[in-house]
């Protein structure tokens, strides 16, 4: 049995849609039940941060997870497949009227994304002291807590309504289809046969 482990929410809903196709049937999780077992599978629910750290400790197989996930929690797993949803841009953002000095000598940055935050403007050489913060990011420059942030943007309707603006792009996101190392070796053709499935169901 492949153990599958999906974040909550509208990804989760995308990927079952997925899977749904790729197998000719519907699946879909009873009322707050977190685990679902259908044929081959079983599915679990998990917060979003969370998937990567389920298939690292191979208390699943597999997983969906977005990319930016991935690069925040540097685990060592395997990056079967781009599902080619949840797209999004990783993005320091400002004040409208303030822009990027890359000669100060210390900027401070609040953002969620601590490990990209800091990979980022280590490659620009910049000292940079980073806050981390759970929600509200677009707060922070506003008050006075920070001359930046480091956000996940979708539209960037959310940041101009706060008065900020985009001033990098750092990476893009979507959601990948990843593997425990072990289980890609002791499961590989029941995985293999999955990534084909789900890859032709993507290019169809």
């Amino acid at each position: 049995m492949l153990r599958v482990a999906l974040p909550k929410g509208r990804i989760a809903d995308d990927t079952l849609e997925l899977f749904g196709r790729a197998f000719g049937e519907e699946i879909v999780f009873e009322d707050r039940k977190l685990i679902l077992e259908k044929g081959n599978f079983r599915f679990m629910l998990v917060k979003n941060q969370d998937v990567a750290s389920y298939v690292y400790h191979q208390a699943a197989d597999i997983g969906v997870a977005g990319l930016d996930v991935l690069e925040e929690r540097e685990l060592d797993l395997v990056k079967l497949l781009d599902l080619g949803f949840g797209k999004c841009r990783i993005c320091v953002g400002m004040k409208n009227e303030d822009s990027l000095d890359l000669d100060a000598p210390e900027i401070t940055v609040a953002t969620k994304l601590v490990n990209i935050t800091k990979k980022h403007f280590a490659k620009k050489a910049m000292a940079v002291n980073v806050i981390k913060l759970n929600g509200s990011i677009e707060l922070a420059p506003l008050v006075g807590l920070s001359d930046a942030i480091v956000d996940i943007v979708e539209t960037g309707t959310t940041m101009k309504q706060n008065g900020l603006k985009v001033v990098e792009e750092i990476m893009p996101s979507s959601v990948h289809l990843i593997a425990n190392k072990n289980s890609f070796i002791a499961k590989k053709g029941e995985i293999l046969e999955l990534y084909q499935k789900l890859n032709s169901t993507i290019k169809d």
